[in-house]
């Protein structure tokens, strides 16, 4: 996180999106602590290919990635490096919340659009529309995972103010991110996530 960069602040329960060159660097902040921050990519210009749960969880053999892990696309190839992770605790298996989450999960009825939502009326000028939204990245998110009956568990996250996680993308991207709508996800106090963008030109 650097000082001089210009800080974009994506508001509560909603989301934004930066293209990125090769070599550019992103810089997610949580500004008050505890807040989840869903992060989807795609390439640029070719849609098709995207950021894998699957392949970057695969490859790196392990559940909860940070510093020096690669994010794979489907296509096998290198989106993002992680170059600084203060948090170190993040989630790759869940999900972006949607209409239904709220409907299944905390039995509402009122019809908010969650991460999954925002994340598509984000992307509407890329044409991305929900069935391309893929399982994301979901920075600052804790959850646990019991070793012996295999259960989870979504935790308040562990990110204080001020924790950051820094990403090179590794290929042209369109990159959605937000600041997510999920109460368990976020300890039930919606704020607000920070991003930062570190040209490479």
């Amino acid at each position: 996180m650097k000082a001089d960069v210009a800080t974009v602040r994506i508001p509560p329960c909603s989301a934004k999106t930066v293209e990125l060159g090769v070599g550019d660097e992103l810089v997610i902040i949580d500004p008050e602590g505890q807040q989840v921050s869903d992060l989807v990519a795609f390439g640029h210009p070719d849609l098709e290919e995207y950021l894998s749960s699957g392949r970057s969880l695969d490859y790196a053999s392990r559940l909860w990635l940070t510093t020096g892990d690669i994010l794979y696309s489907n296509r096998s190839r290198p989106m993002f490096t992680i170059l600084e992770d203060t948090c170190g605790r993040h989630d790759f298996t869940l999900t972006p919340c949607s209409q239904d989450t709220f409907r299944i999960i905390y039995g509402e009825n009122e019809g908010r659009p969650g991460c999954e939502g925002n994340l598509v009326a984000a992307l509407a000028s890329y044409d991305i529309g929900v069935d391309q939204i893929p399982i994301a990245f979901n920075v600052f998110m804790h959850v646990a995972v019991d070793a012996t009956t295999g259960e989870f568990s979504v935790l308040p996250p562990l990110s204080k103010a001020g924790d950051y996680v820094r990403l090179r993308a590794e290929m042209p991207l369109v990159v959605a991110m937000t600041a997510c709508s999920a109460g368990q996800s976020n300890n039930f106090c919606f704020k607000p996530i920070d991003f930062q963008v570190l040209r490479s030109q």
